[in-house]
């Protein structure tokens, strides 16, 4: 069945909803640790690292990314506080399956694999609630896939611009974020991300300065966010 215009334009309003728990349950999950802070471009671990410890955000921003085996980098995701890190290899004992890195200065609580459980364990919503995480993060990922399948470099473009507007924007709407770091968030060439931005500054879509970007057109940006690649 067909999606109708009004539908697409309120998924698209959702697109800075985050996966992460509530405050309430962050809180019961991590009470009693001690917050530790972490520079800008400190890692919290590798992709394929042993997974010892789950991470939970109070302030900053950490980059979920993905490498290939040439080390091709792919941006999966930004999370922010109350968000949740490293719960996948965590909950099942297995390897890293991303790398996570702060992109800003950072302030972390975190718990062992044994204390995760233990807690639980102790507190039935927390299960209900790390369920709801994970379906998340599925849907998010299905979401991306489909994109990358099914949409062009304008669409993907665009749908990554408004999500970072509403998860990273400063005050006054710029999006601190580089033409190169855009390119890994797509798994697009910086040539093809530096043309598209350059079409949409010259229509007035956007504004483009070192190092960031402001949407001056949300409408217009939303219209290429729905077309989908013939």
């Amino acid at each position: 069945m067909a999606v109708s215009s009004a539908a697409k334009i309120d998924h698209l309003r959702e697109l800075p909803r985050l996966a992460r728990i509530s405050p309430q349950l962050f809180e019961l999950l991590f009470g009693g640790c001690k917050a530790e802070r972490y520079a800008a471009g400190q890692h919290l671990f590798v992709q394929e690292d042993v997974a010892d410890r789950i991470y939970g955000v109070i302030a900053g921003t950490v980059e979920i990314s993905i490498y290939s085996p040439g080390g091709q980098k792919l941006v999966a995701n930004i999370e922010l506080a109350q968000s949740l890190i490293g719960e996948i290899a965590v909950l099942d004992g297995g390897p890293r399956t991303a790398t996570a890195r702060c992109l800003s200065d950072c302030e972390l609580v975190s718990l062992s694999r044994a204390q995760l459980f233990d807690r639980i364990e102790k507190h039935p919503p927390l299960a209900r609630a790390m369920i709801e995480l994970l379906c998340a993060r599925l849907r998010w990922v299905s979401g991306e896939l489909g994109d990358q399948a099914f949409l062009g470099i304008e669409a993907r473009l665009a749908k990554r611009l408004l999500f970072l507007s509403g998860t990273m924007s400063d005050s006054s709407g710029w999006i601190p974020i580089s033409q190169s770091e855009l390119a890994e968030f797509l798994g697009a060439t910086r040539e093809s991300v530096n043309k598209t931005l350059n079409d949409w500054r010259s229509r007035g879509i956007i504004a483009i300065r070192r190092g960031g970007l402001h949407i001056d057109n949300p409408g217009a940006l939303r219209h290429v966010a729905e077309a989908e690649d013939d």
